[in-house]
């Protein structure tokens, strides 16, 4: 007996279930759907990613529409375009046997009037972005006013990425009385605003425990010195050859670098980011669901609402600004009950991190070694014996065998394997006899306070006077530099922001460039000075005021994780599933490289990266840019 017919569900649905393949109901499924079938109730329902919350409240819901009215009777409101077409996907099929219900998707980038006449038509069921949503209502095109649910899907990552006023205009215009259903991963102050504003004493259902993340995801750090953070990324994955992997960046200018340097170096990698057409957007995204690209190289806001399945890997290449995002990225491997793996690639200054996101997810991470050269040769090398022993033989080969055969007769059956897999194996070793072991040493008691001390022999302090009047904190203070100067992410550290003022260090060598760069921009109006301080950042210091009579101590900043060296030995041949091959794409324009990045070894055949232009994604705060002026 199918355990979804002890929920209630009409007879309708439980067809649809059995062509879905569904057999038992996830726990969520398990808890939300008698309970929104017994009554109309306000709910909060916490839950992973994954764990199969559109059908804890698709079910319900379709069986409480009134297929005979044409108004609007649910609203449902995603993140993201992407969650937007899923979601009405799998309402429709999860409707197919329900009459007269019409599921109408509403998201940015498609004819706004399309999609307004689509609902004048009639639908029950209106699955919405709330940006277009909003903009519909503002244009009149839409009318909510009747509806009796209102569904709130991912909702922390809706606020997230800055739709609450939208949530509440929405939500406003309304009607009091009706049911709103609130799925969430996590319970952040923002969410809790809006269940205490809209709803009334809601049922709540917890799957796990509140914020912790899924059973079904281990989660793995692995420290290394901030130059050889690619590197680390790059054995990780030869380490895994099967790897279907997103590798999440913090911008989308690393985003991109790391794409394309993961193309160059002949891995099936591609890059997702916001400045991506719809298009190319779409077109990533087809070849990755298609197993094309192995490695998706992704920001946190483009990454939202992306439902993949069989996700092997999520690889936090940079840890995100905000602890709880963690939890969104892990979630996007282990689901349906099938094991997943997030790994952190981390320098010593982000080990505080580590500890504040197992607070948060409520389990360990376990601290692994970089695998060595060796390791990975052994795991390549018997991934290549089962690769060719799983290889369905095409007869059309049977042409050519006498001839072969003629070619390799006074070869043993020994002797062949040896040769046929040393093709492919004595370069691929040969790279790594030639490379060091680049895990850092094991962090051991993981500190608390900001980061590790650094080294600071070499380093340069400086005094700049722009600061948070001008709209930075230390982290978009650091990013401005670092783009602006066109410097790693560890080039710049110990950055310390006042009110009128800010401090910050780099290496020694790179003095001449700071100086003249900086001191030859303007911001909104004003020239950047910049000057050498007499402190090196690494405690405290008397005052010294600045342009504006303020005063402020020296001190160090906090310092983030990144940049590095780049190699310009880029001959190594490419190869295919771990080893190479004599085909294999590269990228057909320079990399600017901003990670430490080094590619003399063997490639792997290539996916594709789609290009667009380089910009540094929004940090915590919408910093001004500097304009330089016109040189004649």
């Amino acid at each position: 007996m199918n355990k979804f017919e002890q929920l209630g569900l009409s007879e309708s649905l439980l067809r649809a279930i059995l062509d879905l393949g569904f057999e038992n109901p996830t726990e969520v499924q398990e808890k939300a759907i008698p309970l929104l079938l017994a009554q109309d109730t306000d709910m909060v329902a916490l839950a992973q990613t994954g764990t199969g919350k559109t059908a804890a409240f698709g079910f319900p819901l379709i069986q409480k529409i009134d297929a005979d009215n044409r108004n609007t009777q649910a609203l449902i409101l995603s993140p993201t375009r992407e969650l937007c077409l899923q979601i009405t996907n799998e309402i429709k099929n999860y409707s197919k046997y329900e009459k007269g219900i019409n599921v109408v998707a509403i998201y940015g980038g498609a004819s706004i009037t399309e999609q307004a006449r689509e609902i004048k038509r009639g639908a029950q069921i209106i699955v919405a972005t709330p940006g277009r949503m909003q903009d519909m209502i503002n244009r009149g095109l839409v009318n909510i006013s009747q509806i009796n649910y209102c569904i709130l899907d991912e909702a922390d990552e809706m606020l997230n990425m800055g739709f609450y006023e939208d949530i509440v205009n929405i939500l406003s215009t309304s009607p009091d009385e009706k049911s709103t259903w609130l799925f969430s991963a996590t319970m952040p102050q923002e969410v809790a605003r809006i269940a205490k504003q809209f709803m009334s004493e809601p049922l709540e259902i917890t799957v796990g425990t509140k914020n912790s993340g899924s059973a079904t995801v281990s989660h793995e750090f692995y420290l290394v010195n901030a130059r050889d953070r690619y590197e680390a990324l790059k054995r990780l994955a030869d380490a895994n050859p099967d790897i279907f992997s997103v590798v999440f960046c913090r911008t989308k200018r690393d985003t991109q670098a790391v794409a394309e340097k993961l193309i160059e170096d002949g891995y099936s990698a591609a890059a997702l980011h916001g400045d991506l057409s719809q298009a190319q957007r779409d077109g990533v995204m087809k070849s990755f669901r298609g197993r094309q690209i192995q490695m998706l190289v992704a920001t946190d806001v483009a990454a939202r609402g992306i439902d993949v399945d069989n996700i092997t890997h999520v690889v936090n290449y940079q840890l995100p600004d905000e602890v709880e995002t963690y939890n969104h990225r892990s979630g996007r491997t282990g689901r349906a009950g099938k094991l997943g793996t997030s790994i952190v690639i981390v320098t010593k200054s982000e080990l505080r991190k580590i500890s504040a996101i197992e607070r948060i997810i409520k389990q360990k991470f376990e601290e692994k070694s970089i695998p060595s050269g060796i390791e990975i040769c052994e795991i390549q090398l018997l991934h290549l014996a089962n690769k060719i022993k799983d290889t369905e033989v095409d007869h059309e080969i049977d042409n050519y065998l006498p001839a072969i055969n003629n070619v390799l007769e006074d070869l043993s059956k020994e002797e062949l394997i040896k040769k046929m897999v040393s093709v492919e194996f004595n370069r691929f070793i040969n790279y790594y006899k030639k490379n060091r072991d680049i895990s850092a040493q094991s962090a051991g008691e993981r500190r608390e306070s900001d980061g590790a001390p650094r080294d600071n022999s070499g380093a340069v302090r400086y005094f700049v006077n722009i600061g948070s009047r001008d709209n930075f904190d230390w982290m978009s203070l650091k990013d401005f530099l670092k783009e602006t100067l066109d410097l790693g992410r560890d080039d710049v550290f110990k950055v310390d922001v006042k009110e009128g003022f800010s401090f910050f260090n780099t290496d020694a060598e790179h003095s001449a460039k700071v100086m003249d760069i900086l001191n030859g921009i303007e911001l909104e109006g004003r020239k950047i000075n910049v000057e050498i301080s007499k402190n090196d950042g690494g405690g405290r210091s008397s005052s010294r005021r600045d342009h504006n009579g303020r005063s402020g101590g020296f001190g160090g900043g906090r310092s983030g994780g990144g940049g590095g060296f780049r190699s310009d030995r880029s001959s190594a041949p490419k190869r295919e599933g771990g080893f190479r091959s004599d085909r294999g794409g590269s990228s057909d324009r320079p990399v600017r490289r901003s990670e430490g990045f080094s590619s003399d070894r063997p490639r792997r055949e290539g996916g594709f990266s789609e290009r667009a232009p380089r910009r540094s994604e929004g940090t915590r705060s919408e910093a001004p840019r500097a304009r330089r002026p016109r040189r004649d």
